[in-house]
């Protein structure tokens, strides 16, 4: 059973918590508030999330404060952000957000259709890469048993499959869609899937293919 994916909701305003709550509801993921960057930071040092909404004017750390905290630490500079704003905001205040880290910037009030779809498909991705981990996880204790090597890599490279035609579907979602960033995201997954499985041919025995170089595209 594949484990919820966590969802961070930024604001100072209970009201406009309460909101993106009742919006995402549906999605059936679990939901964190934080009424400050300061708490969302702290939410940070011990969960993972899937996707962080953050707003963007908050009395002492404001958004893009926030977000510059985020990205600067290992542990969360992948975490998607989408800034939400009430400002009325030029491509000069846009741009800011972007060069934050945002992956994405809506105006408020926005279309909860259009901010759950975004929201969905970053909990999407964040599954996909927990299958990816999954799987390289089972492959490193299978490999350390005594087992024969032949037998796993191939239960694995099946499995495997199922991701691969999970994500490719996704992807082509995405695409459609038009989202530059959620596509690059969803690229990105794919290329690390991509690795799994050179990594997998390269390990089983009876391919007859040598490993592949680190170099190798």
């Amino acid at each position: 059973m594949v484990q919820k994916a966590k969802i961070l909701l930024v604001d100072d305003r209970p009201e406009n918590l309460l909101a993106l709550e009742a919006i995402l509801s549906a999605l059936d993921q679990t939901l964190v508030r934080a009424a400050s960057g300061e708490e969302a930071l702290k939410a940070l040092l011990t969960d993972d999330f899937a996707v962080i909404l953050l707003d963007v004017q908050m009395p002492g750390m404001d958004g893009f404060e926030t977000a510059a905290h985020i990205k600067r630490r290992d542990r969360t500079r992948d975490i998607p952000i989408i800034f939400l704003t009430a400002i009325n905001h030029g491509p000069h205040h846009t741009f800011r957000g972007y060069a934050a880290g945002a992956v994405d910037y809506i105006s408020k009030p926005f279309d909860p259709w259009v901010l759950r779809a975004k929201v969905s498909v970053f909990v999407d991705l964040w599954v996909k890469n927990c299958q990816l981990r999954e799987q390289a996880s089972m492959l490193r204790a299978q490999l350390d048993r005594a087992e024969g090597p032949s037998g796993v890599i191939g239960e694995l490279s099946t499995r495997l499959a199922a991701v691969e035609e999970s994500a490719d579907a996704l992807t082509k979602q995405v695409e459609e869609g038009g989202d530059a960033a959620a596509t690059a995201t969803a690229r990105h997954l794919e290329r690390k899937l991509t690795g799994l499985r050179r990594a997998l041919e390269a390990l089983d025995p009876g391919n007859g293919k040598p490993p592949a170089s680190p170099d190798e595209p």
